[in-house]
């Protein structure tokens, strides 16, 4: 019994969207695996910096490849292949030490065998303070309210990386630390909210190895007000702090 040519193209109509879209999701995995992933902000820990409702995307070529670069994180192989190592001062997303299914994003402060210690609020790296300028006070806007005025200081590293962190409260929790030696292979990561950060100076981090790495920060494609949802279009002419949009991270 001979089929129709009209039930052949159907069926090859459908066979054809079927290739599209395996191609498709083969691509996207590639390029999520190789080139760019995106993430979003949840927490206040890299503010001002980053902003809860940022959405950016984080160049997973920069430091090479793990088994944590592939969806899922299949233990297909160890250690990193292409690896390129991190620069003092870099945004970086990585899988926490503790708990490998969860994501963090901090900055690089210390390198493997630095000594890292906060003294008085100011970082020391190998016994060298870290070079701090008082800035203008950060006044976060969220919808048209204006929040309450936070010190801001201007750091710089010693390889001349310049950022701001805030501090929002004097002679925090973490504000005079032990001197922490980090180990060969690992990274010492802070937050840029420094006393709203759990980062390398608490045991629920502590150093990070070079195998945790994602990927290195680089842009803000999307950003929402906190508390709203990036899907809602409808809300978007009010939701969007428009003036982040395509914001180089730093």
């Amino acid at each position: 019994m001979s089929v129709s040519s009209g039930a052949k193209r159907k069926e090859g109509g459908i066979g054809e969207t079927g290739r599209v879209i395996f191609h498709a999701l083969i691509i996207a995995v590639l390029i999520r695996t190789l080139l760019v992933q995106p993430f979003n902000i949840p927490s206040g820990s890299m503010k001002a910096t980053l902003l809860v409702g940022d959405y950016l995307f984080v160049s997973k070529y920069s430091y090479g490849y793990t088994h944590f670069s592939i969806p899922f994180s299949p233990p297909l192989f160890s250690g990193r292949i292409f690896g390129s190592q991190p620069e003092r001062g870099d945004v970086v997303v990585f899988r926490l030490p503790s708990d490998t299914s969860t994501d963090y994003i901090k900055r690089v402060i210390g390198l493997p065998g630095d000594k890292i210690q906060v003294i008085d609020g100011v970082v020391n790296i190998n016994g060298q303070p870290v070079k701090r300028e008082k800035a203008d006070d950060f006044v976060e806007i969220e919808e048209g309210v204006r929040g309450q005025p936070v010190k801001r200081w201007k750091e710089t590293l010693p390889n001349g990386v310049s950022y701001y962190t805030l501090d929002l409260v004097d002679n925090g929790p973490a504000d005079n630390t032990q001197v922490y030696t980090v180990p060969p292979g690992e990274y010492f990561m802070m937050g840029d909210n420094r006393d709203n950060s759990t980062d390398s100076r608490f045991s629920q981090v502590g150093p990070v190895p070079f195998e945790n790495l994602i990927g290195k920060a680089q842009l803000i494609f999307f950003s929402v007000y906190e508390g709203e949802r990036a899907w809602e279009i409808w809300r978007w002419p009010f939701s969007v702090r428009w003036s982040r949009l395509f914001t180089v991270v730093r």
